[in-house]
């Protein structure tokens, strides 16, 4: 019998191998940061472990009231530091206002958003070493060409270096998940801006990958009609382009597309 009970709701699988856990907190470099934020700590298997480095500040974040609970009892010496709360709703600089680093078995519900909201606050977050769904790992890992290769590819690779590190059993966990995780690394890239609006590079790169069977000239007539240009980038699928090619698609699509594109 476990001590807090898993909740689908809130898509709960509990890690239980002591040995993975260790090799997951082993992928911090503890580089260009000396703060941690551990999402969805559960009942402390990482914790445990981040807490043998005392030196580093840290906080942890955990919607499960019952988590929260079993949490504070177990590591008293934290229990200040235990935030309540849903972490999609909270703004990171209500918990650090400088560099820190993210660490968590995220939930497979909210990965998606929880990579949106890291990605937004890319400059507070140097580093992320996370286990997620690996069918998701796969994708965001993924290099151009790649059948993987999707619309957060794309977004994060723009500012993120990631790394695939390694597969998770569903075995080693409470409830065994129905598919494997993955442990991936997203280290901060050199990019400190794109050469574009990035507004519209986003909205380019959903447009395109929502209907990625087609080339972009038929993908993105919703946000340009002016497509009658020589580039070959036009007879293209989007996972053919790399970060630099939607970076000059999105500068020629401001600078010579109709209203829409410009919006």
């Amino acid at each position: 019998m476990i001590p807090v009970k898993p909740k689908k709701g809130l898509g709960q699988h509990f890690l239980t191998d002591k040995n993975i856990a260790r090799k997951i907190v082993n992928c911090l470099t503890w580089q260009h940061y000396n703060k941690i934020l551990e999402i969805g700590p559960g009942m402390g298997i990482l914790t445990e472990l981040l807490l043998e480095f005392p030196e580093k500040e840290m906080r942890f974040v955990e919607i499960d009231r019952s988590s929260v609970a079993y949490l504070a009892d177990r590591f008293p010496a934290i229990h200040h530091r235990i935030i309540a709360a849903d972490i999609l709703d909270l703004p990171f600089e209500a918990i650090y206002n400088e560099p820190f680093a993210i660490i968590g078995n995220f939930p497979y519900n909210i990965s998606s958003q929880l990579f949106f909201k890291i990605l937004k606050y890319r400059d507070l977050v140097p580093e992320t070493v996370c286990m997620i769904q690996k069918e998701v790992a796969v994708r965001l890992a993924s290099p151009p060409g790649s059948k993987n290769y999707g619309i957060l590819s794309v977004l994060l690779q723009a500012f993120f270096d990631i790394e695939f590190l390694f597969t998770v059993a569903p075995t080693v966990f409470v409830p065994p998940p129905r598919v494997n995780s993955a442990v991936i690394r997203l280290k901060r890239n050199q990019t400190s801006a794109l050469d574009c609006n990035e507004e519209l590079f986003t909205r380019v790169v959903k447009t395109a990958f929502n209907q990625r069977r087609k080339t972009l000239r038929n993908s993105l007539k919703s946000i340009t009609t002016n497509r009658e240009t020589a580039e070959s980038i036009w007879q293209q699928r989007p996972e053919q382009l790399c970060i630099n090619d939607f970076v000059w698609l999105t500068r020629w699509i401001g600078q010579n597309g109709d209203p829409a594109g410009k919006s």
